[in-house]
């Protein structure tokens, strides 16, 4: 019931909302949305809670950061379309092999923090 009073449905509208102007219909919508009851607005936030913990969003991070210095350093596609040179591309691959183990440690730290 609570999506059927946010959405806009076509049989509730009144024909005096219908304007036709060279054969085309035109709808006129309201600016104002229909105020809810309070209690649906409780009952709306609490259908799909979101909650995701902090040291997981940190270990996607740090996952996210480690795979883009695989992607460029071995992918070829940033020196290829100019975004970085091949030196540079050559200088990320070779700090991949530094950066790829250090964030497979922290993201192994953190799982462990969280354990305990």
């Amino acid at each position: 019931m609570v999506v059927a009073e946010k959405s806009f449905i076509l049989g509730n509208i009144s024909s005096s909302l219908f304007a036709k102007k060279n054969g085309r219909s035109f709808i006129i919508t309201l600016a104002k949305k229909k105020d809810l009851p309070e209690t649906s607005k409780t009952q709306q936030r609490s259908i799909l809670p979101l909650r995701i913990s902090s040291t997981f969003l940190g270990q996607s991070g740090i996952a996210v950061f480690g795979l883009g210095f695989i992607d460029a350093g071995y992918s070829g596609d940033w020196s290829r379309i100019g975004v970085i040179s091949k030196e540079s591309e050559d200088l990320i691959k070779v700090a991949a092999f530094i950066v790829v183990p250090l964030c497979l440690f922290l993201i192994v730290k953190l799982s462990k923090e969280r354990e305990n």
